[in-house]
């Protein structure tokens, strides 16, 4: 009778640790995520939307500056996950490539600038503590650790730009490439019009 007891309690034990977790994204991610995205909006409209998306669409008119700073400051100012929504001044043919490169710059950019990603910390100084223990710094690792990240983040984000125009030329879509159709022309080519 004792096992069942203490599989019972095991049980309803795990839902309350995914109560507990449930209620700390509601009192603590959650309202800073509404924060951010309330004063990111209210910033554009202050400077003006069309001033923003001209002032992006020269940032990111090469592809270091679209797939490594641009991630980069996403990252480091905006921290995961609000960082994704530095990509929304992007014309729409970059943006899978965008989203690859931010999830991508979350990893390295942590081993110095923990703030970006904390919820992944421990990955990092795990294997920092290894390296520590084998005679390294680990301060210098994660200068490594972010250089070779800018360089493969780099190489993803521009193939996962040419992998995404061959999908999009394949579905039909040529003109997502070309900048001819915009999200809403996209969902109603599609049928996916809102109601």
């Amino acid at each position: 009778m004792d096992v069942v007891i203490s599989i019972a309690k095991g049980f309803i034990g795990l839902f309350n640790a995914g109560g507990k977790v449930f209620m700390s994204y509601m009192t603590g991610i959650i309202p800073l995520l509404i924060a951010l995205i309330t004063a990111i909006n209210a910033l554009i409209k202050i400077i003006g939307e069309e001033r923003v998306n001209k002032f992006m669409a020269k940032l990111t008119k090469f592809s270091f500056l679209r797939y490594l700073v641009l991630p980069f400051l996403g990252d480091f100012f905006f921290t995961n996950p609000m960082c994704y929504t530095a990509g929304r001044f992007l014309p729409e043919k970059y943006k899978p490539a965008y989203i690859d490169a931010s999830a991508s710059m979350l990893h390295p950019i942590t081993g110095l600038f923990p703030h970006a990603n904390s919820a992944e910390l421990f990955v990092f100084l795990g294997i920092a503590n290894g390296f520590a223990k084998a005679g390294g710094d680990k301060t210098e690792l994660a200068l490594y650790y972010l250089i070779v990240g800018f360089i493969v983040i780099w190489l993803r984000g521009v193939i996962t730009e040419r992998v995404s125009f061959y999908f999009f030329k394949k579905d039909g879509h040529p003109e997502i490439i070309t900048g001819g159709l915009d999200v809403d022309g996209l969902q109603k080519a599609n049928g996916l019009e809102k109601a």
